[in-house]
């Protein structure tokens, strides 16, 4: 009887702690619960890896009637001398790899006489009969972007001021063409700033009259 009795309490003892590790189980389960999201990965904010930078300015071609009186010309003849190697700038002077680049300002482009122009060039003549401010301003920057094959290869002048300065200095090698007048909205700009330059000094020499008329009285007075 005191066999049966123990062996009683030992399985209720064993079936105890298992029911125990059984409920512990299923707790851990309910409150550990994976619930998967509903949509894999996770959203990655792209805004801040954007560059905030200011926008690229456009390369246009500027007034020339308001920027060429300005230009340093020897500043151009500096930048010329990246071209000396290929270019003759001398009247008269013999044509190189390239043309001789005297009076090229205003020329009908590809008539440099004695020199033989390779088929890209003929044809864009065909386009662009003149050399003009523009057209060498865009030229410049990049010579075979605009004329696709042509043998020069020369990789161009990325500087808007440098090709300005270079084409004032060509201006002053027997150019054809006269500089245009300004803008008219450069040179209302203009002259709405010298208006405003000449009334400041005019309200400046006022306020030292005045000052100067009241200085005078108070030494009347005093006397």
């Amino acid at each position: 009887m005191s066999d049966q009795l123990s062996f009683n309490k030992i399985a209720g003892a064993v079936l105890a702690t298992g029911l125990a590790i059984f409920g512990l189980g299923e707790l851990g389960n309910i409150l550990y619960e994976y619930h998967p999201p509903a949509k894999q990965g996770y959203a990655v904010d792209v805004s801040a890896l954007v560059s905030s930078g200011p926008a690229e300015v456009a390369d246009t071609p500027p007034d020339w009637g308001t920027v060429l009186p300005k230009v340093d010309v020897s500043a151009g003849q500096q930048v010329a001398q990246k071209c000396q190697s290929c270019h003759n700038f001398v009247q008269g002077g013999p044509n190189m790899t390239g043309p001789n680049l005297y009076g090229v300002v205003g020329r009908k482009i590809g008539t440099q006489p004695g020199y033989s122009y390779d088929q890209p060039m003929s044809d864009f003549a065909k386009k662009n009969p003149v050399w003009t401010f523009d057209l060498l301003y865009t030229y410049l920057k990049s010579p075979q972007t605009m004329v696709p094959g042509t043998k020069m290869t020369f990789v161009g002048l990325p500087s808007p001021q440098d090709r300005i300065n270079i084409i004032a200095y060509l201006h002053t090698l027997g150019s054809t063409l006269p500089v245009p007048a300004p803008h008219p909205v450069a040179a209302a700009s203009s002259s709405a700033s010298s208006a405003s330059s000449a009334h400041s000094s005019a309200s400046s020499a006022s306020s030292a009259s005045s000052s100067a008329s009241s200085a005078s009285s108070a030494s009347s007075a005093a006397k």
